[in-house]
C-alpha cells in the first residue's frame, strides 16, 4: 500500500548488485499493515484523493502534488507509477499469498508482483481473482492462493509479522532491518543501503569467522 516500498525495494536492489557479500545475503519480508480499517472488498469505489485527504489531514490538490512527487522519485528508481489508478483495499489477503509464497522461496518474486500490481497497474489486490493472477506469474497454483486465504496458518503469520513491527517500535513503512541490529527507515537512496550493508556484513562475518 506504501509506494515508498516499491522504491525502497528497488534502491536496495541497486545496492545489493555493488555489494561484494551479497550472496551471504538472505531477504526476510514482513508483513506489516498501514490502515487494517480499509474494507477487503469495494475498494474501487473509494475515491484515492479523498481518503489520502481525510487520512493525512490535507487538501486533494495537496495530494495529488505529494502524487506528483513521489511519481518523480519512483522515476529516480526506475519505476513507472500511476498513483491515480490505486485501488484503497485491506491489504491482509494479500499479505496471506505472500506468507503462503514465502514457504516456497517465493516471497520476494511475490512482493515484486504486488508492487508492480498496486503501483504501475493500478489492480485490485483485495480481489480473490486478481491474487490467483498474480499467483499464477510467479508460479502459484489458484489451488496454492485458495489455500493461503483459507488456511489461519497464514493469517497467524501475518498478524505474528505485525506483532513483532510493533513490538521493535516499527510505526511507518518502509522498514529494513539488518542482522537485527541496524535499520533503515524510509526509501532510503542506494548508497544508505550499502554503508549499511556493508557494516552490518563485516559485524556478521567476525562473529561467523569465531563461530567456525
Amino acid at each position: 500500500m506504501c509506494p515508498f516500498c516499491y522504491i525502497g525495494k528497488r534502491n536496495y536492489e541497486k545496492a545489493l548488485v555493488q555489494f561484494e557479500g551479497r550472496d551471504d545475503i538472505e531477504l526476510i519480508w514482513k508483513s506489516y499493515q498501514l490502515d487494517p480499517s480499509l474494507p477487503t472488498e469495494g475498494g474501487k469505489d473509494i475515491d484515492v484523493y479523498e481518503y489520502l485527504s481525510s487520512r493525512k489531514g490535507i487538501s486533494k490538490p495537496q495530494v495529488q502534488a505529494m502524487h506528483a512527487q513521489v511519481t518523480e522519485m519512483a522515476k529516480g528508481a526506475g519505476l513507472d507509477y500511476h498513483l491515480e489508478k490505486s485501488v484503497m483495499t485491506n491489504s491482509f489477503k494479500a499479505h496471506r499469498v505472500v506468507a503462503f509464497a514465502k514457504e516456497k522461496g517465493l516471497g520476494d518474486l511475490a512482493e515484486e508482483c504486488l508492487f508492480n500490481a498496486t503501483f504501475i497497474e493500478g489492480q485490485d489486490f483485495g480481489d480473490e481473482e486478481i491474487l490467483k493472477e498474480i499467483g499464477q506469474k510467479i508460479g502459484l497454483s489458484s489451488g496454492d492462493v485458495e489455500e493461503a486465504l483459507k488456511n489461519d496458518l497464514y493469517a497467524y503469520q501475518v498478524t505474528s509479522d505485525i506483532n513483532e513491527a510493533r513490538e521493535i517500535g516499527v510505526t511507518g513503512v518502509p522498514f529494513f532491518v539488518f542482522d537485527r541490529k541496524f535499520a533503515i527507515s524510509g526509501a532510503q537512496p542506494p548508497q544508505s543501503f550499502l554503508q549499511t550493508l556493508e557494516k552490518a556484513h563485516q559485524e556478521w562475518s567476525a562473529t561467523n569467522d569465531a563461530i567456525i
